[in-house]
């Protein structure tokens, strides 16, 4: 009996709340039947929402995914801070007091557009060569450094008087918690994040996502019918197709050149997708001399 094809794409799972990204990853593991899955990026337990998971050839591709725009709606509750800048932390400041609608907009003004953000002390981010969470666990004193990060939107959608509710677009790196915790501090209420649901990932939304319960093993051949194609990873990158002759040269790592192109010669500083004759993402390619590109990423 021959073997099942290894499935390779991206599976979009809607995470649930109290579950880790890694716990995604193992019970995806065990669904496809490979162990060639990872995440793009983790999602707090807390969160819910698209998590998209790299399986088989598209492992080699997620770090253009993780360096994608995300797109989230988050609920912010004023009056209590907490270590983690979440509900699920200790609380370090209790005022009491909540800012006004009006406060809240004016405030946002200040997260919009590029800044500086330092990222909690309870995240995966290296201080010293060790994980941030792991020294502020052991109740040391840790700062993270500040990461450049970009918000493209950030708009009020909702208010009852002790919450808000947001819709936040922003750049890879970008903590949600973060947000929660610094507009607590400019209004001088204290605040935390109360919820978070990630709507979107680079090309990928809910639309997408898989319901969690379904990554099961008896569900193998629907969830490799739903994986995302390798070129839906870079949708914004040029691509060419290559001729017979090139897809060969591609296999064997040489560089190609316009007489390897079956359509145009493509524009853009790369990465540059080369597809095969059936329009499938064969590798990634950089510019090279004289109008050639070289493979850097090969995915035959």
């Amino acid at each position: 009996m021959s073997e099942s094809p290894q499935p390779h794409g991206v599976l979009v799972v809607d995470k649930p709340s109290g579950m880790t990204s890694h716990d995604v990853v193992a019970r995806a593991r065990r669904a496809l039947g490979t162990p060639r899955v990872g995440h793009t990026g983790t999602l707090d337990p807390l969160a819910t929402g698209v998590l998209p998971l790299v399986v088989g050839k598209a492992t080699r591709l997620a770090q253009f995914l993780s360096a994608s725009t995300k797109e989230y709606d988050a609920i912010v509750a004023f009056g209590r801070a907490t270590d983690t800048y979440d509900a699920a932390g200790a609380v370090t400041e209790e005022t009491g007091r909540r800012p006004t609608a009006e406060a809240v907009e004016a405030a946002l003004a200040g997260f919009r557009g590029t800044f500086a953000q330092t990222p909690p002390a309870y995240s995966a981010k290296k201080v010293d060569g060790e994980r941030a969470y792991a020294r502020a666990r052991r109740d040391e004193a840790v700062t993270p450094a500040p990461v450049t990060v970009t918000v493209e939107a950030l708009e009020l959608t909702g208010w009852d008087g002790d919450r808000a509710c947001l819709t936040v677009r922003a750049s890879a790196g970008f903590y949600v918690r973060s947000l929660a915790h610094d507009l607590g501090a400019v209004l001088g209420t204290g605040a935390h994040l109360a919820g978070l649901r990630r709507t979107r990932a680079g090309a990928f939304t809910l639309a997408q996502a898989v319901p969690f319960d379904r990554l099961r093993p008896e569900e193998r051949p629907a969830l490799a019918g739903l994986l995302q194609p390798l070129e839906r990873l870079l949708p914004d990158a040029s691509a060419v197709s290559l001729t017979p002759r090139g897809l060969e040269r591609v296999g064997h790592g040489q560089d190609v050149g316009p007489a390897d192109f079956a359509g145009p010669p493509p524009s853009g500083p790369g990465p540059i997708q080369l597809l095969g004759p059936d329009g499938a993402l064969v590798a990634l390619a950089t510019p090279a001399a004289a109008g050639f590109l070289h493979p850097s990423i090969v995915l035959r």
